[in-house]
């Protein structure tokens, strides 16, 4: 840890610096006193008990009150007024603030909602009061440092004894004067779990969690430290397709705000939706109602792109350490309040400890004071009372040596005190039996404090037990993708084209001449996000933003979107070089360009100019008719050229040779097929996605036409294109692949109300693409087991237990037949908890997905 500040310094030494008078002296000095101020006195919580001072000062105020009933929150803010030199709208807030977390207060009444950003009612409407956790680890009055309040009247204390991490649970947030502070809020159970794993000398991990649930990337959290940052997201499902289901929000983000952010961008035309509606209750549910024709999957991915279904948190942790402001890791925060715990525990012991041997002590003299009869010294005339206690002490000189500490005056007034009166052995027997209770006491303090780490592991075991129920985690931590934007953005612009003057841009209006020629003709729609790539007659090629108007060059032959990294679209282009008349073919692909840079696709020759020109989406190779000049000496002034004939080179390539005459036409003759191969497709089961970077499983080589098979762990399937854009939720996937119509699917699945497995063996027999169809029974009670398409499934099977067990191989294939998908399946065994199967995996390995999704 470093001072990353030194307001604080400079304000401690600005009486021994050069004395500055006059106004700028003045406005120095009160600056750095402000900031210090703000810094230690109103934004920055201290490190010893994770409180800033107004809430603080509101549960030592609530602790006075205290009597195991609610009080009026306006009482409560009236009692702290006495401790907080400041106007009660900020102690209500700080009291609503803390309430709302659950931990250290319970509320009653409306106290606000953090989901809908509602607010709380008026204090004189609500109640409070300490909690039983608060009340265990935040006050003990015998371990408190205490200072004089604001005004002198009252004790108020410097920290409370906080025995907890309380800052990492409650989370803080802080602008002061030249910082701030940023402490995300953690999950209860974890942080005891990893303050008895810190405890024990094991490594730990700690990562927030917000009550308002939602999912979370927190790959670069780094520990909470400056410079890290984590994404959040909102919970959305489809309910149909045309329906999404906002189930739960990001941190810091209200129903209010996200439907607002929604409806901006709907709005801007980032998304088109019907309607957004908030029916949260109990629990969020935000309904957004899409428009006619509209994906739902590319949908989800704009909400996260365009609105509050996203946002990214860069958390700072600064803290008040030694009176100035530090900045840790939540890590560093954990082991300061463990040890500062340990540190009260020890100091509790301690104390303990003094109060059993006091006790001890007195109970040993009340226990001679009567067995050896020395109250007769006070039925005995002495001249003075001095003389009675000096008696009495003189009487305990024997067994002095047997006590743990001096007999003072104060012992022997205080025996005095107690009514003489005939001592029965029962007395002295109950006395006994007092004096070995407290030595049982102190032998356990003694061995608590000897093994300080065991006690305090067991102290955090007990708060887990005590207050762990109903604290379990709410978000969910996942790893997100990264949505470009211009992917999932809908094309809400019209952008126009002047081929003959050579502009692109979506402001342009100029009409056609009267012939029809000229002017500006729609060419495609687009996004804001989308670039724009475009071709000349001199064989320039350009890539440009969407913009208002922008100049490519005169004559463009072919402009549209353009698509970043696309090794299929293929170019075929034929071009007559400027210099020596002489005419080449090329095939290329545009993957990567720089931004508004003028590209030369022909040999850089004036007056070079390009004679034919297509674009081919899988590398389709066309037949050309090319007609050269009839004044040539070519004794063949027609032929076809075949593309299929040239490789797929870069786009700087010169290409090959046609013809060494001058050429007077190039006119397309016949449609040519598709010269790559099949795309091959992987399937990544960490984010749900397709793609084609090698991520994840291999699912084959695909053409345009083929489809994907995805078995679901309901008992449903789905056939789907192979649109990139798709989302799947991995945890709910049995089994993909390409689908082949022909391949046998294999399932095994339990019916709990007849208690019997079921095998069935189908064949896909539906079409319809992003359907799911059931081909189990759609109920609560119907369990799908396992499934397979691998062609003769053998599978494991174990049931029984101990010597009784039986192990068993079922060769599916060959011994169950292929029924409709709708089919029930024949009866395979009886149903039991304890079974375990699996499919034994075939030696060329076509089983290999049944780790990934297991």
């Amino acid at each position: 840890m470093r001072l990353e500040i030194n307001y604080i310094q400079m304000a401690e030494q600005k009486n021994v610096t050069t004395n500055e008078t006059g106004v700028q002296g003045q406005y120095k000095t009160w600056f750095l006193d402000y900031a210090s101020y703000v810094i230690l006195e109103r934004a920055v919580p201290a490190v010893e008990d994770g409180l800033k001072p107004v809430q603080r000062r509101i549960l030592h105020a609530m602790k006075e009150m205290d009597d195991g009933r609610f009080n009026k929150v306006a009482n409560i803010i009236g009692q702290s007024m006495q401790y907080h030199p400041h106007g009660d709208a900020s102690i209500g807030d700080a009291l609503v603030n803390m309430g709302q977390k659950e931990l250290l207060i319970e509320t009653q009444g409306n106290w606000g909602d953090v989901r809908t950003g509602d607010d709380a009612a008026a204090p004189r409407y609500i109640e409070a009061r300490l909690s039983k956790f608060a009340l265990e680890v935040a006050f003990n009055a015998k371990t408190t440092e205490w200072q004089l309040s604001y005004d002198g009247r009252k004790q108020e204390p410097v920290t409370l004894p906080m025995k907890f991490p309380l800052l990492l649970a409650q989370g803080a947030e802080g602008i002061a004067v030249g910082l701030s502070t940023k402490i995300l809020p953690h999950n209860f159970i974890e942080i005891c779990e990893s303050s008895i794993k810190y405890l024990r000398g094991k490594k730990f991990e700690l990562l927030p969690d917000f009550q308002t649930g939602g999912m979370m990337d927190a790959s670069n959290y780094n520990e909470g430290k400056r410079g890290g940052k984590i994404r959040v997201r909102a919970a959305i499902e489809e309910r149909d397709k045309k329906t999404l289901i906002i189930k739960s929000i990001p941190y810091g983000i209200t129903t209010s705000t996200l439907m607002d952010s929604i409806v901006k961008a709907n709005d801007h035309g980032k998304i088109k939706i019907k309607k957004v509606t908030d029916a949260t209750a109990k629990h969020v549910e935000i309904l957004v109602e899409l428009a006619s024709g509209i994906s739902p999957d590319i949908t989800i991915d704009a909400l996260y792109a365009f609105t509050d279904c996203e946002i990214s948190i860069s958390p700072n942790a600064c803290v008040i350490v030694d009176k100035k402001p530090r900045f840790v890791s939540v890590h560093d925060l954990l082991k300061i309040s463990v040890d500062k715990t340990k540190d009260l525990l020890k100091r509790e012991l301690e104390i303990k400890l003094g109060e059993l041997e006091d006790k001890w002590h007195y109970t040993s003299l009340e226990k001679i004071f009567f067995e050896e009869k020395i109250y007769k010294e006070l039925e005995k005339k002495h001249e003075t009372w001095d003389k009675v206690i000096a008696a009495i002490d003189k009487a305990f000189d024997p067994f002095k040596k047997k006590l743990k500490r001096a007999v003072t005056k104060e012992d022997i007034l205080k025996l005095t005190e107690k009514p003489v009166r005939r001592i029965y052995r029962l007395d002295i027997d109950e006395l006994n039996e007092q004096i070995k209770g407290i030595e049982a006491d102190i032998k356990q303090v003694k061995h608590d404090l000897d093994n300080l780490i065991d006690f305090a592991v067991a102290y955090f075991e007990n708060l887990l037990k005590k207050y762990g129920k109903g604290r379990e985690r709410k978000t969910e931590i996942k790893p997100f993708d990264t949505i470009q934007a211009k992917q999932v953005a809908i094309a809400n612009t019209k952008l126009y084209i002047n081929r003959e003057e050579g502009f692109i841009g979506t402001g342009l209006k100029k009409p056609a001449r009267s012939d029809q020629s000229g002017g500006d003709e729609f060419l495609c729609d687009c996004s804001e996000f989308d670039d724009i790539i475009a071709f000349t007659k001199r064989g320039i090629m350009k890539v440009i933003k969407v913009a208002d108007k922008s100049f490519i060059g005169k004559d463009i032959l072919h402009a549209a979107v353009f698509l970043k990294n696309d090794d299929r679209t293929t170019y075929n282009m034929i071009y007559t070089d400027g210099k020596t008349g002489t005419s080449y073919a090329k095939r290329f692909n545009v993957t990567a360009v720089t931004r508004d840079k003028e590209y030369d696709l022909t040999k850089g020759s004036d007056k070079s100019k390009v004679q034919y020109l297509s674009v081919n989406p899988n590398g389709e190779a066309e037949v050309v008719k090319i007609t050269l000049s009839p004044n040539c000496s070519a004794r063949n002034k027609e032929f076809d050229f075949y593309f299929e004939t040239l490789d797929i080179k870069g786009r700087g390539s010169m290409g090959n040779q046609v013809t060494k005459y001058p050429v007077r036409t190039v006119k397309f003759k016949e449609k040519g097929t598709a010269t790559l191969a099949g795309r091959k497709l992987w399937f990544d089961n960490v984010y749900g996605r397709l793609n084609g970077d090698e991520k994840g499983v291999l699912l084959g080589s695909f053409e345009a036409e083929d489809k994907i098979l995805v078995l679901y762990k309901d008992g449903s399937y789905e056939l789907t294109d192979l649109e990139l854009t798709q989302r799947f939720d991995a945890d709910k996937i049995a089994w993909i692949e390409k689908f082949e119509p022909e391949k046998i699917i294999t399932a095994v699945y339990a019916d709990l109300d007849k208690k019997q497995y079921f095998v069935k063996r189908f064949k896909i027999e539906t079409s319809t693409l992003h359907n799911k169809f059931f081909f189990i029974k759609e109920d609560k009670h119907v369990e799908l087991e396992t499934v397979t398409t691998t062609d003769d499934p053998v599978l494991y099977f174990e049931k029984g237990r101990g010597a009784q067990t039986q192990k068993i191989k079922y060769k599916i294939g060959k011994n169950i037949e292929v029924t409709g998908w709708k089919a029930v399946g024949t009866r395979f065994e009886d149903y039991s908890k304890s079974v375990k199967m699996h499919w034994v995996e075939p030696a060329d390995g076509a089983n290999a997905q049944q780790s990934l999704f297991e």
